[in-house]
């Protein structure tokens, strides 16, 4: 089956086209390029949109504005093409490109998204308990290189492909699949916009 997925929960947003496990293409861009991004991924593998058996989004946490981007063209897609669509924590697409280590995402307001034993969570980075060592990738792991290494932790380069919640790890965690309208974003607190309100 061909499989558009993308992720644009983070600063940096990603697309991939997956065939039955297979990556035929990917990119790294921003979110405003996300259908540009799956264009010129179709037109450079010859494939056309009608080919597409399934989509593939992000869910978060991350940006409620790049969330609500990427949802709004995941549901636009399945609409189109009739297509079903699954969602992916942004948080289990970077736990799969750096096993062991723990997916940490820019969150604002001086918070990181995390997970702590499995659950997801938004906490300040200098309130995260960390064992010696442990192997931290994000966007949210290169902001706060600083405080975690501090407290022990390990950050790697911030050019290091490990900080990006790539979409080929999107496609190959995604099992459940149906219409897009069922997908929610992992929202792990009001929007700032409501919080003014």
């Amino acid at each position: 089956m061909l499989t558009l997925a993308f992720d644009t929960a983070t600063s940096v947003a990603t697309a991939a086209l997956v065939r039955d496990g297979e990556v035929l293409g990917e990119r790294a861009s921003r979110a405003v390029r996300v259908l540009e991004d799956a264009d010129e991924l179709l037109r450079e593998a010859g494939l056309e949109p009608s080919e597409l058996g399934s989509v593939v989004v992000g869910t978060g946490p991350g940006s409620f504005t790049g969330l609500r981007m990427g949802l709004a063209a995941a549901r636009g897609l399945a609409f189109a093409l009739d297509v079903p669509v699954a969602g992916v924590s942004t948080l289990d697409a970077l736990a799969a490109g750096a096993p062991a280590a723990l997916p940490i995402v820019d969150a604002g307001r001086r918070e990181v998204f995390t997970r702590v034993k499995g659950e997801p969570l938004s906490a300040a980075p200098q309130e995260l308990e960390l064992e010696p060592g442990t192997l931290c990738v994000g966007d949210g792991a290169v902001r706060y290189r600083d405080v975690l290494e501090q407290r022990g932790a390990e950050v790697p380069p911030d050019d290091d492909e490990r900080h990006r919640p790539r979409a080929r790890f999107h496609a190959a965690l995604a099992t459940e699949f149906g219409p897009a309208e069922e997908i929610e974003p992992l929202y792990l607190r009001i929007p700032d916009a409501e919080q003014k309100a």
